[in-house]
């Protein structure tokens, strides 16, 4: 009996597998070539935006190493220049694509730091 079902079960369990593989899905929902258009439209602003986003953290992870390296003394010159500004340029561009939508914000200025107090020195 033990013999029977040792023999049964892998039998029984590849059987079922392949008929979950080989079942047949149904066919896709027609869609409207306007929806398609729009949401085209919405994934290529979010794209662009998650781009953006990338090319930020990029440039402000190669300032944060350029100004360790000064720290100890080393001369770094980078390769490139940093491209935050062009690839938000794109996202505004891309998400003005997006009917509907409400253009992004523009970036927040960068805020100057405050100024130490003076000491009075006696």
């Amino acid at each position: 009996m033990k013999a029977l079902l040792t023999g049964l079960a892998p039998a029984l369990l590849v059987g079922v597998t392949l008929g979950v593989a080989f079942a047949k899905l149904p066919p896709a929902a027609p869609t409207d070539p306007a929806k398609a258009a729009e949401k085209s439209a919405k994934d290529a602003a979010t794209a662009a935006k998650t781009a953006a986003q990338q090319a930020k953290a990029e440039d402000k992870a190669v300032a944060h190493y350029i100004q360790s390296q000064k720290a100890k003394g080393k001369a770094v010159t980078p390769q490139m220049p940093p491209n935050a500004a062009e690839m938000d340029a794109k996202a505004r561009e891309a998400a003005s694509k997006v009917p509907g939508a409400a253009p992004p914000a523009p970036p927040p200025m960068a805020q100057a730091e405050p100024a130490k107090p003076a000491v009075a020195k006696k």
